[in-house]
């Protein structure tokens, strides 16, 4: 398995293009799956634990 995330960066820009109605559904898709590979954290910003 994979151990890279997606940055806080595109994470953001992944999330504009998704609440955006001037993007295509193939955008919308690759922005959901980079958003789906960033790190899930805590309300706090840190990483959760297992």
């Amino acid at each position: 398995m994979a151990t890279k995330t997606t940055s806080k960066k595109v994470a953001s820009t992944a999330s504009k293009i998704l609440k955006s109605d001037k993007f295509s559904s193939k955008s919308k898709s690759v922005a959901g799956s980079a958003l789906s590979q960033r790190e899930k954290t805590t309300a706090r910003g840190k990483p959760k634990t297992k």
